[in-house]
């Protein structure tokens, strides 16, 4: 292959802008492996909304006012990364067939994954997905086969990974300065505009279970794959879900009632983890609950024989007491290594490991096997809750649990 990725993207919906932006701050720091030269959306004009600056329709409002929340990025177009043409398409098959490309990274509802990811991978062009990596296991196991039958990479865009306070933290827990972890905990409810009425209220897959709604599932790996960071693999789950706010609305600007909206995609849950490794955890998300939201300190914390992790903080027994992202940037040894360029833009970060994993024809370190760990524990969640028993992620990664996939798989057609 060339020294250059020709990349499309499918699906130019709300966090298209997150990722144009970290493409745009790739090529700032140098870096010029990968070229942009399609675009794919059902309707064309969303395709046309990111090409070029000062042509096609205007710009979408962002979907949220948080400028730390990837749905908050400001409108990018493909002009703003680099120069050249680009093709437009509202039709998969016709992409894949005809667009000048090597890869192919997907945006697109949950429900599309398996099968846009499948067709790509069998028309030769490498993958790279956003999280969750599929709708259920089996259409995540169905990527995975697809990709080795190929021979070409597939990698899942779970882009917490990449923060610094991920990498720090993971390697606080792994390197031994906390001793044996021994608890690993991470609570937040009520995220005011991660609530029903709000940003999930502009995304309507994200009401209906079938389609792929849900928090377990759309939240839950963000804290999954965290957890399974600092805490190792994720042994065992027994969780609760509810669906809280079954009627979600939309508003118009003078706070009246545009829509009435019937949901049954769960808005909360709580999940007590047991780790290969001895340790034990608790997760909880709500983008449900009235009020101020409430979090742990910091959100989530790491408990070792020899010390914890709390709001951004290494705490040890020998006195020790200092931001572990310090700690981590002065003594760990894969700095360089985790942050090529000075880079610290996660979406950026993830872009680049998939190009170089394409040029290098290496694994990405979020292979789809990884995606799969993840997605797994997600539906442990869910697979749990509705047994109302413990299960065991790798049952669920297998197919061996599977109650509350199988009705999604039915629905969708897997097989």
């Amino acid at each position: 292959m060339a020294d250059e990725v020709r990349i499309g993207l499918i699906g130019c919906g709300r966090i298209m802008p997150a990722h144009l932006r970290a493409m745009k701050r790739l090529r700032e720091a140098g870096y010029d492996r990968f070229r942009v030269t399609a675009l794919m959306a059902r309707k064309l004009d969303d395709a046309l909304r990111f090409r070029r600056r000062g042509e096609g329709p205007p710009p979408r409002p962002p979907a949220s006012t948080n400028p730390n929340d990837p749905l908050g990025v400001e409108h990018h177009y493909v002009s703003d990364v680099h120069d050249g043409e680009v093709a437009v398409y509202d039709d998969l098959d016709t992409m894949l067939a005809e667009a000048p490309i090597d890869a192919v990274e997907v945006f697109t509802t949950h429900s599309t994954h398996h099968e846009i990811a499948i067709r790509a991978l069998e028309a030769g062009k490498h993958v790279a997905v956003e999280k969750p990596m599929a709708l259920t296991c089996l259409a995540a196991r169905r990527m995975i086969e697809a990709a080795e039958s190929a021979g070409r990479t597939l990698m899942v865009l779970e882009n917490h990974r990449f923060h610094l306070h991920t990498r720090a933290a993971a390697w606080a827990a792994q390197s031994g300065l906390l001793g044996a972890v021994q608890m690993v905990l991470n609570m937040g409810i009520a995220t005011r505009e991660w609530s029903p009425d709000v940003v999930l209220g502009h995304t309507p897959w994200r009401h209906d279970r079938l389609a792929g709604g849900g928090c377990a599932t759309d939240f839950g790996p963000h804290l999954l794959d965290w957890a399974r960071q600092v805490g190792g693999e994720i042994e065992a789950v027994s969780a609760v879900t509810r669906c809280l706010e079954p009627i979600r609305r939309e508003y118009d600007d003078g706070g009246n009632v545009l829509e009435e909206i019937v949901a049954d995609a769960d808005d909360t849950f709580f999940a007590h983890l047991q780790f290969a490794g001895g340790a034990v955890g608790s997760l909880g998300f709500s983008a449900a609950g009235h009020g101020d939201p409430i979090a742990l300190p910091g959100g989530r914390a790491v408990y070792g024989s020899r010390g914890c992790l709390q709001q951004g903080e290494a705490i040890l027994d020998d006195g020790t007491r200092a931001p572990v992202e310090e700690l981590y940037l002065d003594r760990a040894g894969d700095v360089d290594e985790r942050f090529p360029l000075g880079l610290r833009d996660a979406f950026a970060l993830e872009t680049h490991q998939f190009v170089e994993a394409i040029l290098a024809g290496e694994r990405p370190e979020l292979s789809g096997e990884e995606g799969l760990r993840d997605l797994a524990a997600a539906f442990a969640i869910h697979e749990s809750a509705l047994s109302g028993c413990e299960v065991r992620v790798d049952d669920v990664a297998s197919g061996a649990v599977s109650a509350y996939q199988d009705e999604l798989n039915e629905r969708w057609g897997i097989r």
